[in-house]
C-alpha cells in the first residue's frame, strides 16, 4: 500500500499534467476570442457550455457527479471568457447575496463584478454599456415574481440571454467553534423567518435580542465577523467571501425553496437547443372588447405554442387601469410557430428574449 506521501506525489503529477492541459487549452481559447471580436460576436453562449458539461457527464466519470464536473468546468468557462474578452457583469447587490451566488455561478469566481444597490441600477449599467451583463431576480417559487424586473423589462430595450436557478440555502457561520458560545445571531428577517424550525431546534431558549435583524445576510456575516461571540445565518457565498466558517450548512425550513434569475444583455443571443423558452410582454390593443384576452391565448393554441406562466402588470403609461401581459412561452424565436404568433400580433408584443429552459 502507498503511504500519504507517495499518493500526494501521484496527485502533484496529475495535478501538474492538468495546468499543461490547462494552459493549452487557453491558447485555443485566446484564439476564439480574437475571432470573436473581429466578427463582433457574443462572448456568453450558455448552450455551449452545457453542451459541453453533457459531453463530459455522458463519458466515465468516475466518483464524479455530473453537478461536480459542471462546478469545475463553469469554473474553467470563467476564467476563458475572462480571457476572450474581459467583461464587467453587474448584478443586485450586496456582495455575498444570493444574485451575486447566482452571478458567479454562470460567470466564475475571476469575472469583474460590479454590486449595485437596486434592480433599476442593474439595468442603466447594461443600458449605458458600463456592463456587458446584468444579472437580476425574476422569481421565487415561495414568493412569486420580482415586479420591478418584469416592469423594467417590459420599459427597457434589453433582452434576456439566459435564466439561473438556484437553491436558497442558507447556513449558520460563525467565529466560535460550538454553538454555545454564540450570544447573538445576525440576519435579514426573511432568513429569520426561513429558518425557524432550526432556530426553535437549537436556540428557542434565547431571548428575543439574541436575534439581530439586519439589513442584508451580507452585512450579517460582516457583523459576525467582526463580532467574535456572534453568528450570522446568510449565504454560502457571504460566508466565503468574509472568511466566515460555517458551523451548520443547509439549515432552511423548505429544500424545495429556489430563486430564478436572468441574464440582461443589450445584444440579442439567439441559437435554438432542444429545450427553449421565450419571454414576451403584451399589450392588447382591445382590451376593451370581450373576449381580447382569450383571443390571445386561442391564437398561441392554434400555433401549437404551450404557456408556461402569464402574470398581468399595470400600465404605467396611462392614466386608465389598463394591463399588460409577462408571458414564458415554451420555445425559440427561430421556430416557425413563434414567429406566427410575433408577426400576427407584431403591434402588441415586445419579445424580451428567447434562452435556454432550466426549469
Amino acid at each position: 500500500m502507498k503511504s500519504i506521501q507517495q499518493l500526494r506525489e501521484s496527485i502533484d503529477s496529475i495535478d501538474d499534467s492538468i495546468l499543461k492541459l490547462l494552459v493549452k487549452r487557453m491558447e485555443f481559447v485566446e484564439e476564439i476570442g480574437r475571432l470573436k471580436r473581429e466578427n463582433n460576436t457574443v462572448i456568453y453562449h450558455p448552450d455551449r457550455e452545457k453542451e459541453i458539461v453533457d459531453r463530459l457527464a455522458s463519458k466515465y466519470t468516475g466518483k464524479l457527479s455530473k453537478a461536480a464536473i459542471e462546478a469545475i468546468f463553469l469554473e474553467i468557462f470563467g476564467v476563458s471568457r475572462n480571457l476572450e474578452l474581459p467583461e464587467i457583469i453587474s448584478f443586485l447587490g450586496p456582495e455575498g447575496s444570493f444574485t451575486h451566488q447566482a452571478a458567479e455561478s454562470r460567470f466564475g469566481a475571476v469575472a469583474d463584478y460590479i454590486s449595485l444597490p437596486s434592480i433599476r441600477s442593474v439595468f442603466d449599467s447594461v443600458e449605458t454599456g458600463r456592463a456587458k451583463y446584468g444579472v437580476v431576480p425574476i422569481e421565487n417559487n415561495q414568493e412569486g415574481m420580482v415586479k420591478e424586473t418584469m416592469d423594467l423589462l417590459n420599459e427597457r430595450n434589453l433582452f434576456i440571454i439566459s435564466e439561473i436557478i438556484i437553491p436558497v440555502n442558507f447556513c449558520l457561520a460563525s467565529k466560535e467553534n460550538s454553538i454555545h458560545q454564540i450570544q447573538k445571531i445576525y440576519s435579514k428577517d426573511i432568513a429569520f423567518q426561513q429558518c425557524k424550525g432550526f432556530l426553535q431546534d437549537y436556540f428557542s431558549h434565547k431571548p428575543e435580542d439574541f436575534f439581530v435583524q439586519v439589513d442584508s445576510t451580507s452585512k450579517a456575516a460582516k457583523l459576525a465577523v467582526e463580532d467574535t461571540k456572534a453568528a450570522a445565518l446568510c449565504s454560502h457565498i457571504a460566508a466565503k467571501i468574509y472568511s466566515l466558517p460555517i458551523l451548520f450548512d443547509n439549515i432552511q425550513d423548505s429544500e424545495a425553496n429556489q430563486t430564478r434569475f436572468f441574464i440582461i444583455s443589450k445584444v440579442e443571443n439567439l441559437k435554438k437547443t432542444d429545450k427553449d423558452k421565450t419571454s414576451l410582454a403584451i399589450k392588447l390593443k382591445h382590451d376593451d372588447k370581450p373576449g381580447a384576452l382569450l383571443s390571445l391565448l386561442k391564437d398561441f393554441e392554434d400555433v401549437q405554442i404551450n404557456l408556461l406562466k402569464i402574470e398581468s402588470r399595470p400600465q404605467k403609461d396611462t392614466h386608465e387601469f389598463k394591463f399588460w401581459f409577462f408571458i414564458d412561452i415554451e420555445g425559440n424565436k427561430l421556430d416557425d410557430n413563434v414567429q406566427q404568433i410575433l408577426n400576427k400580433r407584431k403591434d402588441e408584443i415586445i419579445f424580451l428574449g428567447s434562452y435556454m429552459n432550466l426549469c
